[in-house]
């Protein structure tokens, strides 16, 4: 079963060489990756797609939060209520013959072009997994030069935020360390 897993860690050099390594040691692969800092820019959200039976990812789940570096980790289980996107950017042969068929495409899908060649288009098309791999299908046939994929990014719907401390301006202990979340 695949799981969306976020994690809120500090925002130092080698965190994410921690985060990663605490799986390859394990043998799971990280299908999809993406990491930012967050609004307060001592803290980086790190949100990561792999697979694995709901025991073998609560274990990494606990591995995760024995680090020192990890403040936070919630895996976006189907019944709770998230939105989860990705960005694709596909370089894709444009002539005159197939021109008007790739701008079809682009319309269905509300993608965009954002880069015009004379012998090819760039487009942007943000979504979910099975968004990006229908448009993909349909612009394979036309030539697809080029491919490049963002890691997937979950944010809980409502008024539920994954944050270093419930309220605005508290000073909360992040594992040993004081720490003062900043307000927006």
């Amino acid at each position: 079963m695949r799981h969306t897993i976020s994690i809120l860690v500090e925002n130092e050099f080698g965190v994410l060489a921690r985060v990663s390594g605490l799986f390859s040691g394990r043998g799971f692969n990280i299908k999809s990756l993406s990491v930012a800092e967050t609004l307060d820019p001592t803290i980086s959200r790190i949100t990561l797609v792999t697979e694995g039976d709901d025991q073998i990812v609560e274990q990494i789940t606990k591995q995760l939060n024995k680090l020192v570096c990890v403040i936070k980790v919630i895996d976006f289980q189907p019944e709770v209520a998230h939105v989860e996107r990705e960005m694709a950017l596909i370089k894709v042969a444009a002539d005159e013959r197939t021109r008007s068929e790739v701008l079809n495409i682009v319309d269905i899908f509300r993608a965009k072009v954002i880069d015009v060649d004379p012998r090819s288009y760039v487009i942007e098309v943000t979504g979910d997994e099975e968004k990006i791999n229908a448009i993909l299908n349909l612009l394979r046939p036309l030539g697809i030069r080029e491919i490049v994929r963002t890691g997937k990014v979950a944010l809980h719907r409502g008024m539920q935020v994954l944050a270093a401390s419930p309220s605005r301006g508290e000073t909360v202990e992040l594992k040993g360390k004081p720490h003062k979340e900043k307000a927006a």
